[in-house]
């Protein structure tokens, strides 16, 4: 679920994800250089969605980041495990791509 709204109909702006995603890849844990732990990973989503009357297939590979105490519980899971993620998304200052700020995440 990805709730975004104009500046007309709610301020400030809503930026908020719920994702129920696979981690297919984590990366080491890193830090950054202000010393907080950070993990890069990547997630896939795969769903069925009904969009203008049909059902559709949805897969997606997310990137996505997260840091201080959630990075490192990110780092003791498994590949392969379930999770609903929430967090927000967000373009790095030199990227072109969305990435996906983890916030918190449970067992799906």
């Amino acid at each position: 679920m990805i709730e975004l709204f104009s500046a007309r109909s709610v301020k400030p702006y809503v930026n908020h994800l719920v994702l129920l995603a696979c981690i297919v890849e984590i990366d080491s844990l890193r830090y950054t250089p202000a010393g907080l732990p950070a993990l890069n990973l990547q997630l896939q989503h795969e769903s069925e969605i009904d969009e203008a009357g049909q059902t559709r297939q949805v897969k997606a590979l997310v990137k996505a980041v997260a840091f201080g105490a959630v990075a490192e519980r990110l780092t003791r899971q498994d590949v392969g495990s379930n999770w609903k993620f929430n967090g927000f998304l967000a373009t790095p200052g030199k990227g072109k791509h969305l990435v996906f700020h983890i916030q918190e995440f449970q067992q799906d």
